[in-house]
């Protein structure tokens, strides 16, 4: 006979066991100074978030605690069922899939662009001149073809546009089949169209119940692709709201965030804001 006692306990193991990321009273400080925080944030199995807000929100800082790149300086961080802090960081690492502009620039021009990828399984930049087996390479020309970059398997990194960039990093950061994917202003300088090629891109990984968790850290609610279903707004460190896409995504709530008046529109399932027209400019106009 199973007690009572013990299939609370049960129970409660079974939903902590579905949150990848579950961050509570988080703050990280450098040099005296609060980056971001104190942060209550808790990502589950198959959700898709957003986390949006000004310059110097706090944006970055929270991701690479999240990729456990940073320790908390007071709270408690858990990701993937680890407590940073008490885990090998760099092993805990191999498991979060990371697309940042840092990455980018580390990378030489020459580096082929499907031995960029299939290093990414051996926590490595770069081929190295490692020996890999051929499964290997069908495994990195698969996970480019997820993104629609398979075609530029044989080109090296120098020659790719920028947008050409952002997708072959996200498909290294996929090469190791992560719990958790986090870009971090993954269509940070496209063009417009490039920014609607990614944002698609995205939108298809989204909609795969095989992908896994993403966070997508962005300035700008157009490049919310469709599919995201959760959002996190800071602004100086601070949580100005969380929680279901459609609920946080709110003039009130970007307006306090951005420090202004903001007007938010949805078309097709997308977002898109500017600055609201004041009724006294509205009458000048008149």
């Amino acid at each position: 006979m199973i007690r009572h006692d013990e299939q609370v306990t049960d129970a409660v193991d079974s939903v902590e066991a579905d949150l990848l990321i579950d961050f509570r009273r988080v703050t990280l400080r450098r040099g005296g100074r609060v980056l971001v925080g104190p942060v209550d944030w808790q990502v589950e199995l198959d959700e898709r978030w957003v986390v949006i807000g000004p310059n110097g929100a706090g944006k970055t800082s929270l991701l690479r605690m999240a990729a456990a790149m940073e320790h908390p300086s007071s709270g408690t961080a858990t990701v993937l069922g680890e407590r940073l802090g008490r885990v090998d960081m760099a092993e805990l690492r191999q498991r979060v899939g990371l697309s940042s502009s840092a990455l980018s620039q580390r990378i030489p021009d020459d580096e082929v662009v499907r031995d960029l990828v299939v290093s990414a399984g051996y926590a490595v930049l770069g081929r190295w001149r490692e020996r890999y087996d051929e499964v290997d390479y069908i495994r990195a020309v698969d996970t480019l073809e997820s993104v629609g970059a398979e075609h530029l398997a044989d080109r090296t990194y120098g020659t790719l546009s920028e947008g050409e960039r952002k997708r072959v990093l996200i498909a290294r950061s996929l090469m190791t089949d992560p719990e958790l994917l986090l870009l971090d202003e993954p269509a940070a300088g496209l063009d417009l169209g490039g920014r609607e090629e990614l944002v698609a891109r995205l939108a298809d990984l989204a909609a795969d119940p095989d992908s896994p968790a993403l966070v997508l850290v962005t300035h700008h609610v157009e490049e919310i692709p469709p599919g995201f279903s959760h959002c996190l707004i800071l602004a100086e460190g601070h949580v100005v709201a969380a929680g279901l896409l459609a609920d946080v995504m709110t003039a009130e709530n970007l307006s306090a965030a951005f420090g202004q008046a903001i007007a938010v529109d949805t078309i097709d399932g997308r977002y898109f804001a500017r600055r609201a027209r004041s009724r006294a400019a509205h009458r000048r106009r008149q």
